[in-house]
């Protein structure tokens, strides 16, 4: 049977997180609306009075870490996902912003990594050129208080990933996506 309506994973942890943690640029509690067909947007962000809006595309991985990741890195990552990402979808993207939610196994420290469908693209166009439908990983590092790295490590090889992770973390640019990682006030940059 077909539900009637449903959210899944990814769009609940980043609703509940917004109403959870976050304030509009005036200290206000923002609203987190679900559309009711799919339009390529999860969901909408709005002021407290609906008139600033932020949409959403939400994209869930759960944690590969425990079951994928190298024993000698778990001391040192907090989490792994992966996705399988479509570059015309992204092309085609009408929201805002892409989130992708990776899971920790802790509700308390799930990581999410926030930017355009055109900082998407321009990276993966560096990191994965010419595929269409592409794997990407995004690991973040448990790092040492609230400084935490995140990369995009597909492709790259074992020695690589040994010094990323075990190393100093150094990596081409366009791999470093920790500028993109929980930075939540990019919603409202055009409020």
């Amino acid at each position: 049977m077909q539900p009637l309506f449903t959210i899944h994973a990814g769009e609940y942890l980043v609703g509940s997180h917004i109403e959870q943690h976050l304030r509009d640029p005036n200290g206000d509690k923002v609203n987190v609306w679900v559309p009711s067909k799919d339009t390529g947007i999860d969901l909408l962000v709005t002021d407290k009075t609906n008139k600033k809006t932020t949409s959403l595309q939400v994209k869930f991985s759960k944690g590969f870490l425990l079951t994928h990741g190298r024993p000698e890195y778990r001391d040192k990552l907090l989490s792994c996902g992966w996705w399988t990402i479509n570059r015309e979808k992204i092309r085609k993207s009408p929201a805002d912003y892409w989130v992708f939610v990776l899971h920790t196994h802790d509700k308390e420290d799930m990581q999410y990594v926030i930017l355009t469908p055109q900082q998407l693209l321009e990276r993966l166009d560096v990191i994965h050129p010419d595929v269409k439908s592409l794997q990407s990983y995004l690991w973040v590092t448990k790092g040492k208080g609230a400084v935490k790295l995140c990369w995009e490590t597909r492709g790259l090889k074992k020695a690589q990933t040994d010094a990323l992770v075990l190393g100093d973390g150094r990596i081409a640019p366009e791999r470093d996506f920790g500028g993109f990682l929980n930075n939540w006030d990019v919603l409202f940059k055009n409020w």
